[in-house]
């Protein structure tokens, strides 16, 4: 079995290269997802199930593709049927960056394809919530492929005592820059808006959007340019020489057989997609629940959103450096038990009262950055070498924005009670037993298995 040996010394422009595509696509995780696309979609659904027209008569029901669906749930569950193409796709994609001689062009492909459908929903307007709905699943789709061949260049760069670091830092530059994308918005918000004027709020949200793609497009030339190719271990071997494509789909089927080979890797992903199933949930419908439930205005929203930005910007530093003090397993836990604070809390939110919103989204920032960063680094120490691609094709199933049980579960749990309130609270049980799982896991052991070398810490 080979054993990782210390990757080449990455340069400190290569490394802030690579932070930048947090800091590019950010935009689209914060803006889109966690703040506007919620609401912004729904309403455009609602008068798609002419509720704008006469609310009396109005059942808020939808029929895409001949199938009931409330409005309040058509988002919801655009988000968990993306991801349930997203199974497909991430996986071929990791398999493909390993065998591709260069990876740049496919991150490149994904960024700026994500990028433009986020652009492109400057044409939903008026009832074309099908419309909006096909855009962001391309970008969802997008965006995760884009990620899975970023995350596999941490691997090379940094030895296995860096990675924490590393990984937590992109993570903290990139929630500064998905809040000041955010914090310009909201400046433009708070200065266009119109009192009793929806029309004038859904074209600043649409507006909103549209900027993020731009960010995302802008940002994302620079990881082109000053990262380096690392040539995936996988790209030499026998068998690999015809069709990238092909040679990724066929790998993919070798992949998951092999997978079996490495059972306590695959105890951490599953524990993995349980706890940040819940989440990429809180975070995609934090937004909508503000909206809906609360009936909290926008600009609270987005307020909100940038004290969580900001927050988190600092607590993926420092939970990054108290995992150097006690290992990434433990500090990950941690944060999880403030995840579970943080739902049950979310249940008793008084209705139309902004300040108790943002001091639970400031509990948020303080644990989202580093229970994510530190996940991310600590799952390179579990992957065999030369097969980063593939593996972090599988763990991005549930990464920025590409939850899929959660959502679908608080959107079930919507349309039977038509309480958001309900849903919220039914995320427990992610929290509760992503983390049980994963302090059962021997992360030591775990790595060991894999053929790396541990940290000192774990």
């Amino acid at each position: 079995m080979a054993v990782t040996g210390t990757p080449p010394l990455a340069s400190k422009r290569e490394r802030t290269g690579w932070y930048f595509y947090d800091w590019a696509n950010s935009a689209f995780s914060t803006t889109v997802i966690t703040v506007f696309l919620g609401p912004f979609l729904t309403t455009v659904t609602e008068q798609a199930a002419g509720c704008a027209i006469d609310a009396d008569t109005c059942d808020g029901t939808v029929h895409p593709l001949g199938i009931p669906v409330a409005a309040g749930s058509y988002y919801a569950y655009l988000v968990s049927l993306s991801v349930l193409l997203t199974v497909f796709v991430l996986p071929v994609m990791g398999a493909i960056a390993d065998r591709a001689p260069r990876k740049k062009p496919l991150l490149a492909g994904a960024a700026f394809t994500g990028a433009t459908a986020t652009v492109a929903m400057a044409f939903v307007t008026g009832d074309r919530y099908l419309l909006g709905g096909l855009l962001f699943i391309i970008a969802n789709i997008s965006f995760g492929a884009a990620i899975v061949v970023y995350n596999s260049f941490l691997p090379q760069l940094g030895g296995p005592d860096e990675r924490d670091k590393i990984s937590s830092r992109g993570w903290a530059i990139g929630y500064l820059g998905g809040g000041v994308l955010l914090l310009l918005n909201l400046i433009a918000v708070l200065s266009l808006s119109e009192d009793g004027n929806p029309q004038r709020t859904m074209d600043l949200a649409r507006a909103s959007i549209v900027s993020a793609g731009i960010w995302w497009a802008a940002f994302t030339i620079v990881p082109l340019l000053w990262l380096r190719e690392h040539p995936g271990g996988a790209s030499g071997e026998p068998g690999t020489g015809g069709n990238v494509l092909t040679d990724g789909f066929k790998q993919l089927g070798h992949t998951i057989k092999g997978m079996r080979a490495y059972p306590l890797t695959l105890a951490f992903l599953g524990a993995y997609l349980i706890y940040n199933d819940g989440i990429q949930t809180v975070i995609a419908l934090a937004s909508q629940f503000g909206d809906k439930e609360l009936g909290l205005q926008q600009s609270d929203m987005i307020m909100t959103i940038l004290i969580v930005q900001f927050l988190a910007f600092g607590g993926a530093l420092l939970l990054g450096a108290l995992a150097t003090r006690i290992g990434a397993r433990k500090t990950i836990l941690i944060a999880l038990g403030g995840w579970l604070a943080v739902v049950v809390a979310a249940f008793f939110l008084p209705e139309g009262k902004p300040i108790p919103f943002m001091l639970l989204g400031a509990g948020i920032g303080i644990v989202m950055g580093g229970s994510q960063a530190l996940s991310r680094s600590l799952f390179s120490q579990l992957i065999p070498a030369g097969k980063e691609g593939e593996y972090y094709g599988f763990y991005e199933i549930s990464d920025k924005g590409t939850s899929w049980l959660g959502p679908l579960f608080f959107g079930l749990i919507f349309q039977l009670t038509n309480s958001y309130r309900a849903g919220i609270v039914s995320l427990v049980v992610f929290f509760l037993l992503g983390g049980v799982l994963l302090a059962l896991v021997p992360i030591r052991r775990a790595i060991i298995a894999a053929g790396n070398t541990p940290p000192k810490l774990v």
